[in-house]
């Protein structure tokens, strides 16, 4: 490897990430693939996410896990899931004795809505707040005092988490949308390699772009590592690949490809195969 292959060692690949999101996965694969390209996590708000993308460089962010929408054209976005909605509520209020509400559930609760709120309302559910928390962490402490009830994205409840609170799912509330977000004009090759990784693609994938060529030789020492841990984990949370793979097992029948937990329940006649097999060895003399 020449010294112009080599990236200076200043060089970082940085990932945004709103509050609520965790990265750990998607950082452990990019570290196992790409060992010689530092991944350096930047934590924003949300209101801050769009602008971080746009800054870029040493200032700014490569690419970041967002909610949707994204505020602008300039951005391209791939959606990555949907959270569930839940109300905050005080352990010992009522809504804690049921195990999912409505919206009018809450029609006579006065429920607070943050300045740093995620989720787009079209009419605000419950009675209204005196004033608006600047913050979502602010609003939890409200209601921990007892002054009104929270409405969130489960994962910033899980995160802003209190021994004296609890949660339940809201059944109709708007939904939080998170993506993979980057800058149009910079959809570089290693924003293709972070957007397979997000999707659940191999290391060995021919639908992303090749590795940067600085790196290249650098994967060769790890392409036998990388190909086993996608094999044993980077297929397990692709849940759209693992439904097209159960119907072939159902729909085959001859169970010749899906293993042998399929192969021993199908119907009788595999028994009676089984069968013949075990019948072999007593006509020996």
């Amino acid at each position: 490897m020449t010294g112009s292959e080599v990236p200076p060692p200043s060089f970082s690949f940085r990932l945004a990430y709103v509050p609520g999101v965790t990265p750990t996965k998607w950082t452990r694969i990019w570290n196992e693939r790409l060992p010689e390209i530092p991944l350096t996590l930047v934590p924003v708000s949300a209101a801050e996410a769009f602008g971080v993308l746009r800054d870029g460089g040493e200032s700014g962010a490569d690419a970041g896990f967002v909610r949707l929408p994204v505020d602008g054209p300039d951005l391209s976005a791939i959606p990555l899931y949907t959270e569930t909605t839940v109300v905050v509520v005080p352990k010992d209020h009522l809504v804690a004795a049921v195990d999912e509400v409505t919206l009018d559930d809450l029609a006579d609760e006065v429920v607070l809505n943050p300045l740093d709120s995620t989720l787009a309302w079209e009419t605000l559910p419950g009675q209204p707040a005196k004033e608006r928390p600047a913050t979502t962490v602010d609003a939890v402490e409200l209601v921990a005092a007892g002054v009104g009830l929270l409405v969130v994205p489960q994962s910033l409840a899980r995160l802003h988490h209190r021994r004296d609170l609890t949660y339940r799912p809201v059944l109709d509330a708007p939904e939080s949308r998170v993506a993979l977000s980057w800058p149009q004009e910079e959809t570089t090759d290693l924003v293709e390699h972070l957007i397979g990784i997000v999707r659940g693609r191999t290391v060995n994938s021919t639908r992303g772009r090749p590795l940067p060529a600085r790196n290249a030789q650098g994967r060769q020492g790890t392409q036998g590592t990388d190909k086993g841990t996608d094999k044993g984990k980077g297929k397990r949370p692709d849940k759209a690949a693992e439904g097209r793979r159960k119907p072939a097992r159902g729909g085959s029948g001859s169970g010749s490809g899906s293993g042998s937990g399929s192969g021993a329940k199908p119907t009788g006649k595999s028994g009676s195969t089984g069968g013949a097999r075990r019948g072999k060895p007593r006509r020996r003399p």
